[in-house]
């Protein structure tokens, strides 16, 4: 009789998960230009950053000059970071510097991070709960002290948001170099090894491939194989430098912009250099040729020029480029800056050339005040605007009560 033989279980290898909890850190610099005209607006009442994002959530720095308590009778000016979007038990680590602008380096700083909390990180309820200190710093020594330099103040603020994840840890595995195909195309542009299309720009030549440029943009793809140019070895191109050209051929065979394109600064004296930058013209050759990517990377890179100098010009820009996002934002930060705006230079400017933009502010005004109104916020109105005034080198003028 054969005796039966029980076969043994499959080992299976074993799993292994990790639960990590860690901080996703960012941080916001808030400059406060004319701060003895900001004394005076009441306790209570503070003066409040952009939002900013960190860890998925939005967040604001709100000053208060006459500080927040009035048990203190103004003795103290009050600095809180506020949860800015609804949000439920958002725990978070925060900082607030108060800069010292001598460069000797000794700033006023509150912080969580590098240090033990007995209680865990601060935890914020609801949308408008706030972490901050009502007595951050004795008025009447901030106004003699280094922190307040030719009437301005600066207050770097650092969240991080706390978030838990699980990991499944795998025990083997095998690293994936990132993508090179930029790099590919890039030596392809270089050495023009196979070229078969030649650019003259301003008499200088620019060879490049009909397929690369027909894959990367619709407007070549139209040229090449379905308009008068298919057979064409050269092509003048009358309406772009040759600078800007070349930049634009980077992109399309690298996908990034080159070391050139530039960012001109918020306090220029001029308006209108903005215009002549090496991304403003980067920009229209993007709506020329189809080049999304390129818009966009276009329209990031001067959004963070505006300014109340700037805006109109940039505005003027981004509607003549089909810039739907770049002109979004010039919209409201003119109606929310609106009397300093309309004081510009590029205001003028932007009248002459583009009267109609003057109504979508308009537009955008309404429909902020309607926006603020049913949120249960207080609202400034356009004439409240006009009859404030504003600081026309100031970044962000509104204020918020």
């Amino acid at each position: 009789m054969a005796a039966t033989v029980t076969p043994e279980n499959p080992r299976t290898s074993p799993t292994i998960s990790r639960s990590v909890t860690h901080t996703v850190n960012g941080s916001h610099k808030f400059v406060i230009q004319g701060y003895s005209l900001a004394k005076g607006m009441g306790v209570g009442k503070h003066i409040a950053s952009d939002l900013f994002a960190v860890g998925g959530y939005h967040w604001a720095i709100y000053f208060y000059p006459d500080g927040k308590n009035p048990e203190d009778n103004s003795t103290y000016v009050s600095v809180f970071i506020a949860l800015a979007n609804d949000g439920s038990d958002v725990r978070a680590l925060f900082e607030l510097t108060l800069v010292d602008q001598s460069g000797h380096g000794k700033h006023k700083v509150h912080s969580h991070f590098d240090r033990s909390l007995e209680s865990g990180p601060y935890t914020l309820k609801y949308k408008g709960s706030m972490w901050g200190y009502k007595r951050f710093f004795r008025r009447s020594l901030l106004e003699s002290s280094d922190f307040l330099k030719n009437d301005c103040l600066k207050i770097n603020c650092t969240v991080g948001v706390v978030v838990s994840a699980i990991e499944n840890l795998q025990l083997h595995s095998i690293n994936v170099t990132e993508s090179d195909i930029g790099s590919h195309f890039g030596a392809l542009l270089d050495n023009m090894e196979g070229s078969d299309v030649t650019f003259n720009v301003a008499g200088e030549k620019f060879p490049a491939h009909k397929l690369v440029l027909a894959a990367r943009s619709p407007e070549f793809r139209s040229k090449f194989f379905d308009g008068l140019d298919v057979e064409q070895q050269e092509i003048i191109v009358t309406d772009l430098d040759t600078k800007v050209f070349k930049a634009l051929l980077h992109f399309i065979y690298r996908d990034t912009l080159t070391e050139e394109v530039d960012e001109v600064s918020s306090t220029t004296s001029s308006d209108f250099l903005i215009s002549e930058t090496l991304t403003a013209k980067l920009l229209a050759a993007a709506d020329k040729y189809g080049l999304e990517r390129l818009r966009m990377m276009c329209e990031s890179r001067l959004c963070k020029d505006i300014c109340v100098n700037s805006v109109s010009i940039i505005l003027t820009l981004a509607d003549s480029c089909h810039a739907t996002e770049l002109k979004s934002v010039c919209l409201k930060f003119a109606a929310e800056n609106l009397a300093a705006v309309m004081m510009s230079e590029g205001f003028e400017s932007m009248k002459e050339n583009c009267p109609r933009l003057q109504s979508e502010i308009l537009m955008t005004i309404a429909g902020c005040e309607v926006d603020s109104c049913s949120a249960g916020e207080k609202s400034q109105s356009v004439w409240a605007q006009l009859s404030d005034g504003g600081d026309v080198n100031s970044r962000r003028v509104k204020q918020r009560i």
